[in-house]
């Protein structure tokens, strides 16, 4: 396929980094030329140094000719206009990033006005991962997700204590015929390998055939429990995540406190939101959120623009016994600090927002089911097809990312749990878990072979 990406920032330069190893044609147009040629040095594209606003750009690298155009520019009103021409000048499907909540108020407006297939919103992403964390009981709706006669089960192991202690070497003898794919551990979600051991607390999610599962559900789960007793929520950031969660929430129901230090700003929320209380001051004052009863919170988010300033709310907010602590974090280096903090959740709307363009781009047609985890991980249906190096070979001798593992194959109307001498055949459905900061190096190696190691569907 031929893809065109207009800005280099983080967005374009992840959604490059995954797509240009495989079959792909990647161009990339910013007007930064020092990025470029960098991009150049590290990359297999081709790099355009123009604004890519301009038609004749367009025109000049030929866009009628390219399957997917991502417009991932600064600003909204950029990303719109120019998708809509390269759209107009006949690229077959358009994407553009759009934040602002303005535009988002009239978003399917805009789509239909501006002919444009798909918008991602990085905030409105994040901040759907947050509200089903904190309203529903199970990050995954009702607790399982199933595709075909294999089905996923997440439960904590305070539901199921006998697990405590037991290593995935020997997992097949509590769990006969299941499969651990992911474990939730003090707010990061990681995938196990041989010797990981479940620790008290854990939240597990565990494959297999959907009649196992459902027993094993009855065991774990309370249909009683599928909405927590959620009254008071603490935001503490008042940007656009916190403007959309505190308007879902306080939809739902619930009391919603945004701490926000920008005077200005919390004219803004008060005059856009209702039923929320904004107070302006300054978040990283302790003595401040306890005055605002920080201990009497059911769940505290920290939203601001700067990852350090969150992670540290986020920290003291739970040493002060606050049951749901979700964190916003862009880095990725922070992501091993966060297991050691203790914090529920900690989200980053760069890799979100990168599993849904690349889900589009990959053939969102084609995938029978893909679900985010967590807003951490994602879980997708793919075939194998010919030819490839996943297929005819024992998957003890595949080199995987280690955020990624085969979770269960379907070979016609049966459903196997793998084990490391599981061998995939041609036409089998898989279904694969991957990290989202795996999700990268998961297509470039599905683009190794000169077909792919997989076709989406």
């Amino acid at each position: 396929m031929k893809i065109a990406i207009a800005g280099a920032g983080k967005l374009g330069l992840k959604i490059a980094e995954a797509l240009s190893v495989g079959n792909h044609s990647v161009t990339v147009i910013d007007k930064n030329e020092d990025v470029l040629q960098k991009l150049v040095t590290h990359m297999d594209i081709l790099t355009v140094h123009e604004n890519a606003k301009q038609i004749d750009i367009l025109k000049e690298i030929k866009i009628h000719t390219y399957d997917y155009f991502l417009a991932a520019m600064e600003k909204d009103e950029k990303n719109i206009v120019v998708a809509s021409f390269a759209k107009k000048l006949g690229c077959k499907t358009v994407i553009a990033r759009v934040r602002d909540p303005e535009h988002m108020n009239q978003i399917n407006f805009i789509k239909e006005t501006m002919d444009i297939d798909y918008i991602v919103n990085p905030d409105l992403s994040i901040t759907l991962e947050i509200y089903k964390y904190l309203v529903e009981k199970y990050t995954l709706s009702n607790g399982i997700f199933s595709s075909g006669s294999a089905s996923l089960l997440e439960f904590n192991t305070n539901r199921f204590p006998t697990l405590v202690g037991v290593s995935m070497l020997n997992i097949a003898n509590v769990l006969p015929g299941m499969l651990v794919v992911a474990i939730s551990r003090n707010g990061k979600v990681i995938v196990p390998h041989g010797n990981t051991v479940i620790k008290e607390n854990d939240g597990l999610y565990v494959m297999g055939h959907k009649d196992a599962i459902k027993v094993l559900a009855k065991k774990v789960h309370d249909k009683k429990e599928k909405y927590t007793n959620l009254q008071r929520v603490m935001i503490v950031g008042g940007g656009k995540t916190g403007l959309y969660l505190a308007k879902k929430l306080a939809a739902f129901g619930v009391d919603v406190k945004i701490i926000e230090k920008n005077k200005s700003r919390c004219y803004y929320l008060a005059t856009h939101l209702e039923n929320v209380m904004i107070l302006n001051g300054d978040g990283t004052d302790i003595s401040f959120l306890e005055e605002e009863n920080l201990n009497d919170m059911d769940a505290v988010v920290t939203a601001t623009g700067f990852d350090e300033e969150n992670l540290l709310l986020a920290l003291t907010a739970k040493q002060h016994n606050i049951e749901d602590v979700i964190a916003k974090v862009s880095r990725e280096s922070y992501i091993d600090l966060i297991e050691k903090m203790g914090i529920d959740m900690a989200l980053n709307p760069l890799n979100i927002t990168a599993a849904h363009v690349l889900r589009a781009i990959q053939g969102s047609k084609h995938i029978l089911s893909s679900q985010l985890v967590q807003g951490q991980a994602e879980i997708m249906e793919i075939l194998a097809v010919k030819d490839t190096e996943i297929v005819g070979h024992p998957l003890k001798k595949l080199t995987l990312p280690d955020g990624v593992i085969i979770a269960a194959i379907h070979r016609g109307d049966n459903v196997t749990i793998p084990n490391g001498d599981t061998v995939i055949k041609e036409g089998d459905r898989v279904i694969i878990l991957s990290l989202l900061s795996e999700l990268a190096d998961l297509e470039k190696l599905l683009s190794k072979k000169r077909t792919g190691l997989f076709s989406r569907f």
